[in-house]
């Protein structure tokens, strides 16, 4: 999400995954919402975004299909980078069981897959 640098990015590739910022997508940082989750869709993405809109989009409308939230509230990029370096197996773990993970500075919440709700 264009809310997280795109230093985010480079240290996630660098790490051994294929992550573009919005900086990479057609519309750049002017991409809307709904153009950053149709391109994670269609790529098999995930957001990873401090944007509550994606949280709604995601509960709501299951788009984007998989969704990391970062609720850490104001901290700096290098103390974001540490906190993803610091977590980053686990997060990635999480991720293999939910689609939706909320990061925290003290902790990971995992969503449930709609597939795992009771009707």
């Amino acid at each position: 999400d264009a809310q997280l640098p795109a230093r985010l990015a480079k240290f996630l590739n660098r790490a051994g995954h294929d992550a573009v910022h919005t900086t990479g997508l057609p519309h750049g940082d002017r991409s809307t919402d709904s153009q950053v989750a149709q391109h994670a869709d269609a790529e098999d993405r995930v957001v990873v975004t401090k944007d509550q809109d994606f949280r709604d989009g995601h509960l709501l409308g299951r788009s984007p299909r998989k969704l990391l939230v970062v609720a850490t509230g104001n901290i700096t990029n290098d103390a974001l980078l540490s906190l993803f370096e610091l977590h980053l197996d686990a997060t990635v773990s999480a991720l293999g069981e939910a689609d939706f993970v909320e990061l925290t500075q003290d902790a990971l919440a995992l969503g449930r897959r709609p597939d795992d709700v009771a009707n």
